[in-house]
Parts: structure tokens; C-alpha cells; sequence
């Protein structure tokens, strides 16, 4: 597996990875806000994408790079990657990339009633990187409950 700055030749590949949570997010594919998103992060040198050999990208991230508070804007792993330390390897990435502290790193994932907050596994996969739940956040636009999670760095 090879972390590398994302390209725009990448962009169908970050649509691939949206449909596999939609069920989760809300629309995402068709969304020409989240298409702006994509773009301007790749655009930026702020988008992270995880390769192997074959079509399909294993994960990828979108980060906000504003110290002293860093965003984890986006986050997704294919289904065949999930568990297999592809999140571990670009969130490592984008920490050494683009966190200076002092400061903190925030991420707003599932509330903890979200349907998918077990089944994705995403709050224990911040909580294992060293995040602590923090305040709730608004709903995402499916209408689930969503959380910050937070991490400082110094």
C-alpha cells in the first residue's frame, strides 16, 4: 500500500468511495458541493488517497491544515480494506504532513446512537488513535446524530 497526495485523476475514485457509505452520510456522489470539496482539497495538496496495485484507491482522507485547530474533513475506507490499517496509515500521514502544535486534531464522526457508529467501526477507530469524544455537533444530512472527537498534539 502506498499513501500519497491525492490527484485529479483520483476524483472518480473518492466518488467510488462515497457511494460505498452513502447509506451512512447522505448523497454524496451527485452532490456538487462535496465534488467542489474534493476538488479544492486535491487542488490544495490537502486530499490523501491509499493505492495498490488495481483500479480502485484502499481509502481516502480530506484534511484541513489550520493550526492550531486541524480538521479531518473526510475519511473513507473500502469495504475490502476496512480493518486492514489503511485509516491508521493515511491519518499517520496527514498527521506528519500537516499537524504542528500545539493544537488539536477534531474529526465530527457518528454519535454514539448512530446506526453506524458500531458497524463502521469509526469511534473506535478515532478512539484507538487517541481521540476523546467531545461535544455533540449537528446532524449530519441523513438526519443521524454526529460527534467531535478530538485529539491534542504538541
Amino acid at each position: 500500500m502506498i499513501i500519497r497526495l491525492a490527484e485529479d485523476a483520483d476524483f472518480a475514485g473518492f466518488l467510488g468511495l462515497a457511494a460505498q457509505v452513502e447509506h451512512w452520510f447522505g448523497p454524496m456522489v451527485e452532490d456538487v458541493g462535496f465534488h467542489d470539496a474534493v476538488r479544492e482539497h486535491i487542488r490544495r495538496s490537502r486530499a490523501l488517497v491509499a493505492v495498490s496495485p488495481g483500479p480502485e484507491l484502499l481509502g481516502g482522507l480530506l484534511f484541513g491544515a489550520e493550526a492550531p485547530v486541524h480538521h479531518v474533513h473526510w475519511l473513507v475506507i473500502s469495504r475490502q480494506a476496512r480493518g486492514k490499517g489503511v485509516g491508521r496509515a493515511l491519518m499517520s500521514d496527514a498527521t506528519r504532513r500537516w499537524v504542528r502544535g500545539p493544537g488539536t486534531v477534531e474529526v465530527v464522526t457518528f454519535g454514539a446512537d448512530h446506526p453506524g457508529a458500531v458497524v463502521s467501526g469509526a469511534r473506535v477507530f478515532y478512539e484507538r488513535l487517541g481521540f476523546a469524544a467531545a461535544e455533540a455537533a449537528d446532524p449530519g444530512p441523513e438526519g443521524g446524530s454526529r460527534q467531535i472527537f478530538r485529539r491534542a498534539v504538541s
